[in-house]
């Protein structure tokens, strides 16, 4: 996969909540646990599975940050 987006980050598939609409995805990643919401649809297309080497590309303006 080639991007231009520098805000990458590795990491293994933990855990996948599939629903209707929504499915949110758990990596596990050298800096610790990240959790993404994306469609459910993208999802299936990906065939996401627990296990899976993946990578979350990150867009400045939607990181939220939490305490």
């Amino acid at each position: 996969m080639q991007t231009s987006i520098r805000n990458q980050i590795s990491g293994k598939v933990l855990e996948i909540v599939e629903d209707k609409v929504l499915t949110e995805v758990v990596m596990e990643t050298a800096a610790g646990k990240i959790a993404a919401v994306i469609t459910t649809r993208s999802a299936r297309e990906m065939s996401l599975q627990v296990g899976d080497t993946v990578a979350a590309i990150i867009k400045a303006t939607n990181v939220s940050i939490g305490k």
